[in-house]
């Protein structure tokens, strides 16, 4: 498939700032992603096959367990989220979890305003130690309660908290909803299978 580039992207507009809407016009006649970094426009490559399946694996879950329990509803990869305005910063996380108790005004056809109460990234071979940590800071700071970040490379999930502190699952481990997405429990074995499990841990 061949690249398609907007139409209101060009050379001459490399210093423009976007908006959050004009991002959702691109997104809508356009191949790729893209999130929106204090208004300048950043692509996002598809995601491989491994990359897919660890996102599908937990948001799947969570998706079930979310609506069984009537807790709120879980979002996939393409959601965009609105953390500023003027300039606009989007992020979209891999999987989001927002409580049933922000979501009375119903959904519209736009970006939810405002972040996700759990954020799940994968990291892609792609991505800089730096862009991860950016992205997770983006989170937290806007209001994000939990963010779980796989690691396809070291078959790891590290679990980042607000107030600062954070810890690292293996796959011998469960992954906990705490208080964000309460009773949640996913072994992470069926993320990361038995060969993820080290002799010795």
């Amino acid at each position: 498939m061949s690249l398609i580039l907007p139409e209101a992207i060009s050379t001459q507009d490399e210093d423009r700032l976007y908006t959050a809407d004009e991002l959702l016009t691109i997104s809508a006649r356009d191949d790729n992603r893209y999130e929106l970094i204090h208004g300048r426009l950043k692509i996002m490559p598809p995601a491989g096959a491994e990359h897919g399946d660890f996102a599908m694996s937990i948001g799947g879950w969570m998706r079930v367990y979310a609506d069984q329990n009537d807790l709120g509803k879980v979002f996939a990869a393409e959601t965009g989220f609105v953390l500023e305005t003027n300039p606009d910063l989007v992020r979209a996380p891999d999987t989001g979890f927002v409580d049933k108790t922000r979501l009375a005004k119903g959904l519209t056809s736009k970006y939810f305003p405002g972040a996700p109460d759990l954020a799940v990234e994968v990291v892609s071979p792609n991505d800089t130690l730096s862009e991860v940590q950016d992205k997770i800071q983006d989170w937290l700071n806007h209001g994000t309660r939990l963010v779980w970040v796989v690691d396809p490379k070291t078959r790891t999930v590290t679990v980042y908290r607000p107030d600062g502190t954070a810890n690292v699952l293996k796959a011998k481990d469960t992954l906990d909803g705490e208080d964000v997405l309460p009773g949640f429990a996913f072994p992470l074995v069926k993320l990361f299978g038995e060969s993820g499990l080290v002799t010795g841990d």
